[in-house]
């Protein structure tokens, strides 16, 4: 068995094809992300996930997924529950501290659960990202708070 190579990809669609089999069986790379294209149903992405896997070669693939709850979530009803985005805490802690905070771990329990019934081990959600004035309004409501 060759050794892992140091990227991740994406697949085209619900199932691996022969080509993508092939691909991922000779380049061993350290992981798959999954996209909307990628997701039916929660048997159909365990399946995918595990067929990755085993094409890989290995349990230690990681498998990614952007799942950060607002309008960043690839899993939604009813693959994965609706989360509210990280501003909505950051606008709960000028409230009350600690509430935000608990609902902040509850949130991020919720989608570890989630993702992980399905194999998923890797949530790519922004948790350091600030919005600064001047700068493309990407992160927006998607960041914990303001710089």
């Amino acid at each position: 068995m060759s050794t892992r190579a140091a990227y991740i990809t994406g697949l085209a669609g619900l199932t691996l094809t022969d080509a993508e089999q092939r691909l991922l069986a000779e380049t061993r790379p350290a992981g798959i992300i999954l996209f909307q294209r990628n997701l039916d149903n929660h048997e159909q992405i365990r399946r995918l996930v595990d067929d990755a896997r085993a094409a890989i070669g290995g349990e230690s693939t990681f498998v990614l997924i952007d799942q950060e709850g607002g309008r960043v979530q690839r899993l939604r009803p009813p693959l994965g529950r609706a989360l509210p985005p990280a501003a909505a805490y950051a606008a709960r802690y000028a409230e009350d501290p600690e509430a935000a905070c608990r609902e902040a771990w509850s949130a991020a329990r919720i989608i570890a659960d989630d993702l992980k019934t399905l194999g998923i081990d890797t949530d790519c959600a922004p948790v350091l990202d600030l919005p600064v004035p001047g700068a493309h309004d990407i992160i927006g409501d998607r960041a914990y708070g303001r710089s």
